[in-house]
């Protein structure tokens, strides 16, 4: 039977200052534990902030918290959070 982790979808979003690795640098985390990512999508923003959505599954509610953790301590990140969708 399969487990309850695969099907719990959780988003992370990230508020950054606009910067042109930032994309890479949020999915890298996922890359570095071998999460495919269900759905990646980014916005600029008209005040040079730049919005970036990361669906997983599959993925426990702490490994996520410190992913966002992680994120957050970029300097040019103003924040990182997740919540179930």
């Amino acid at each position: 039977m399969d487990s309850p982790l695969t099907y719990s979808r959780r988003r992370l979003q990230v508020v950054t200052d606009a910067d042109p690795g930032a994309i890479a640098r949020v999915v890298e985390r996922f890359y570095n534990l071998n999460i495919i990512p269900r759905r990646v999508s980014a916005e600029l923003s008209s005040n040079d902030l730049l919005y970036i959505e990361v669906d997983v599954c599959g993925i426990a509610d702490e490994q996520l918290a410190l992913i966002a953790a992680k994120i957050r301590q970029a300097t040019t990140v103003v924040n990182a959070y997740w919540h179930r969708v």
